[in-house]
């Protein structure tokens, strides 16, 4: 069948589901009532679902006044029961796929249950609409006159025995409807290859004589293999390779330090769309062009709560629904899912730009992190690090801080760490270079992104001269109480302030 038909029939198909997206964004909170209710009935017979009483809940209080908020340390105990091979914990459908990714205090990745329910009425389900809403917003477009180009995660999937692990990019990819598949590349196999150098010149091999219409992965790299692609080809532009592209869909990371180096290598039209997934679900889309704020999907199986957080990290103790959160004002995220997890904290926090329809943004993390590179560094991780690194080296600090030093055309990123030493290392070189393998150790996300430096480069350590935060404490006016500085930053703001009088 020609494209050009494919594209009209698909185009038809997909328009179709904007009355349904329109429904919820005219009845909100009666949407999300009947999915919490659907929740409550489909696992009533759970373990969790007897434990809390779900056969007395009819409302939402009744809801958040019989169940705890929990956090990934909270509920693994009951996802290590399902790994083990349990059922009917949580969830009242089998679980197979267990989404993994770093994180978390107590090991190096963690696995969130991914159901049946789950990829086909939130991830699938989610991806057709990122395509609906584009559609319903460009209606000349061509986009499946040609193919997405994808990049997958970098994990591959383990099979033990029925249960399967990897990347959720992964899993997605290994479960994909034929027709989806049809509209992809590169192909399955080389999009689950887990050698990230391998895999890279694969994808390319394989898509750059396709009509790529659009692309779709995380921006740090989709930056280095679109840079690949133009220096192979001896070219400045992806138009001159796929002149046809129309669209990027991004997410994963903060997509504002790469915007510029993209709008020079894409040109000037092509459109940027954002998605908001993770792997406990998928939450927002942005719904118009060249708008930054996102469209939170409430027919996904998905229950959205918010707890109120202050931008030093101290919480509000109330726990609301949609009905009750204000603009501009910073919430923590707890979701209920149809993959059994119940008010659950993913740790992302958000602000409301609109609340008809309700639109957000992302602002943070509910812990200090470093997520520049798809490499989600989180507090825990630095102190284990930096702490094992000083023992060694008969080191102590009295201060530090890091931040991301973004990727450039002709530059790979990397973290740069500011350190006051109280007594330095012999070795600042031998000290670095432990540091880095610390926390590749913890941290098996950090460690794929620095693997052979394709998308991470060795940190980097400068040497803070005395008193320098207490100086930059003093200077902002923040000395004395509980102000001090971040030791985690997810942008340059605060350490380029500090550089400057270092």
């Amino acid at each position: 069948m020609p494209f050009s038909i494919i594209n009209t029939i698909t185009s038809w198909f997909l328009k179709k589901r904007i009355h349904q997206i329109e429904l919820f964004k005219k009845y909100p909170i009666e949407v999300q009532n009947e999915v919490l209710m659907s929740l409550i009935k489909n696992a009533e017979n759970t373990e969790l679902g007897k434990k809390y009483h779900f056969n007395n809940i009819r409302d939402y209080k009744t809801f958040s006044k019989n169940i705890p908020v929990s956090k990934y340390e909270d509920f693994f105990k009951y996802i290590k029961r399902s790994i083990e091979g349990e059922k009917n914990i949580f969830w009242n459908s089998e679980i197979k796929w267990y989404a993994q990714s770093s994180g978390t205090t107590n090991s190096k990745s963690k696995f969130i249950p991914v159901s049946k329910e789950s990829l086909e009425d939130c991830h699938y389900k989610a991806g057709k609409d990122v395509l609906c809403l584009y559609i319903n917003n460009n209606e000349n477009s061509n986009l499946f006159s040609g193919k997405s180009l994808r990049l997958g995660g970098s994990k591959k999937i383990l099979n033990d025995g029925n249960k399967y692990f990897g990347d959720l990019s992964a899993i997605l990819i290994d479960n994909l409807p034929i027709w989806a598949e049809m509209m992809s590349t590169p192909n399955n196999e080389i999009s689950l290859m887990d050698k990230w150098d391998e895999k890279l010149d694969a994808v390319i091999s394989s898509t750059i004589n396709e009509d790529v219409t659009s692309l779709a992965g995380v921006p740090s790299w989709m930056l280095i293999m679109i840079n690949k692609v133009l220096k192979e080809r001896k070219v400045n532009q992806v138009k001159e390779i796929w002149k046809n592209l129309e669209v990027y869909f991004h997410g994963g990371v903060d997509f504002k330090p790469y915007k510029n180096q993209f709008k020079k290598i894409l040109g000037n039209n092509v459109l940027y769309y954002e998605i908001y997934n993770a792997s406990e679900g998928f939450f927002a889309i942005q719904d118009r062009n060249n708008k930054d704020d996102m469209l939170l999907m409430l027919d996904y199986g998905i229950y959205f709560e918010f707890q109120e957080y202050s931008s030093d990290g101290t919480k509000n103790d109330e726990i609301i629904n949609l009905s009750k959160v204000k603009l501009d004002t910073n919430y923590a995220i707890i979701i209920s899912t149809n993959a059994g997890l119940w008010r659950y904290k993913i740790g992302d926090t958000v602000k409301f730009t609109s609340l008809s329809p309700f639109r957000i943004k992302i602002t943070g993390r509910t812990k200090s992190f470093i997520n520049a590179f798809g490499e989600e560094l989180i507090i825990e991780n630095a102190e284990k690090a930096i702490n094992k690194a000083l023992l060694k080296h008969n080191s102590t600090i009295i201060e530090y801080t890091v931040a991301p030093s973004f990727i450039n055309k002709n530059k790979t990123g990397f973290h740069e760490w500011l350190i006051e030493f109280e007594i330095k290392p012999n070795d600042i070189s031998s000290f670095k270079k432990d540091l880095d393998m610390n926390l590749q150790e913890l941290n098996t996300d950090y460690k794929a992104k620095r693997f052979k430096n394709i998308t991470m480069d060795e940190l980097k350590i400068t040497v803070a001269k005395k008193n320098i935060f207490y100086d930059w404490l003093k200077q902002n006016n923040k000395l004395g109480g509980q102000n001090k500085v971040p030791r985690l930053s997810n942008n340059r703001k605060i350490i380029d302030e500090l550089l400057k009088i270092n």
